[in-house]
């Protein structure tokens, strides 16, 4: 085996993206290339203190900045580039969560007013211990303190839309974007099917941990160091982001109501499964029903997420996106 290219975009050595389209790309990179990427948290690092209010210190559109885009050498709709996370890390010792007015899945918001009163604005400062891999939750209201396991994931992965759009980098479609799914984590391989020439990839909004949901609308928020291997498959097609892990493959779906967010995860599996396993669609529609999980990645951003997953080892024999997981899994292990 060759050794791939490798390309390292560390702090400040770029601008970053706000958005997916409509930014011109800072690198160009061959299929392949590993990223060694930094990302800053989605607040850009300035909350830092349980006194930094989101309010205050940030300015909104410019939330969840994206290390990127990369154009990808070759890469033409139709397509689909897919990119294995090799290692997901925290880049600082502290991450933050927050509520933010007239967001989450517990308050009023902008498009489900009422007279109620915003929830208070409030900053919890988490604890990220990196050698033992836990983060400290500490009550802000009582002297509660509770160790929970890190479990480091990127909320946002995506290409740039289809149709000249250009989207919020708070906002998931199909072109991938905000998911906020933590099923996004290292040794999972993302395919996004690619809408315009490059496909234009970015990635960032690193959690240290995040519940299904993402009730408050926040996650443990860092900055993270992360590799990742970019590949592209050439004519196959991946009308929304798919995920494989060595033990399940997961289709997302995007939209509001829920509802409609859960059918499109499930229509997509149904689909893959026909396509890549030689299943009628009905088999594979009563398959889904019966060996199916679907667990919500956010009910909070601007379109819900949520994901259909079924393990593999309850498939017939198949070459999902002809094998390419695999083959990225034995470039990681190499590269680590």
């Amino acid at each position: 085996m060759t050794d791939p290219r490798i390309l390292t975009v560390g702090p400040q050595e770029h601008p970053y993206a706000w958005t997916f389209g409509g930014a011109a790309p800072i690198a160009r990179i061959a299929p392949g290339t590993v990223l060694d990427l930094y990302t800053e948290d989605c607040f850009a690092g300035r909350v830092r203190s349980e006194k930094d209010l989101v309010s205050q210190v940030c300015e909104f559109p410019f939330l969840n900045p994206q290390t990127g885009p990369f154009y990808v050498e070759g890469a033409e709709p139709g397509d689909t580039v897919a990119v294995h996370f090799v290692s997901i890390t925290p880049a600082r010792d502290w991450a933050a969560s927050t509520t933010v007015p007239l967001f989450g899945a517990l308050t009023s918001t902008h498009t489900t007013a009422s007279l109620q009163a915003p929830l208070p604005e409030v900053v919890w400062m988490w604890e990220l211990d990196r050698e033992r891999g836990t983060c400290l939750f500490r009550a802000r209201d009582s002297d509660i303190e509770i160790e929970l396991p890190m479990d480091p994931m990127h909320g946002t992965v995506g290409v740039a839309p289809a149709n000249l759009e250009v989207r919020s980098a708070l906002v998931p479609d199909a072109h991938g974007g905000n998911m906020d799914t933590p099923e996004m984590r290292t040794g999972v391989t993302c395919y996004l099917g690619v809408n315009v020439a490059g496909a234009l990839l970015s990635l960032g909004d690193g959690h240290a941990r995040q519940g299904e949901g993402e009730t408050c609308g926040v996650a443990v928020e860092c900055a993270m160091n992360t590799r990742v291997v970019v590949e592209l498959l050439k004519g196959v097609a991946t009308p929304w982001p798919r995920l494989e892990s060595d033990t399940h493959l997961l289709s997302t779906g995007s939209a509001r109501p829920l509802e409609d967010a859960f059918r499109i995860s499930q229509l997509d599996l149904v689909r893959w499964l026909a396509r890549d396993y030689g299943l009628s669609e009905l088999d594979a529609y009563q398959l889904v029903s019966q060996a199916g999980e679907a667990p919500l990645a956010n009910v909070c951003d601007t379109n819900y997420t949520c994901v259909a997953k079924i393990r593999k080892e309850w498939l017939p024999a198949g070459d999902p996106h002809r094998g390419l997981h695999q083959h990225l899994r034995e470039v990681a292990r190499a590269l680590v």
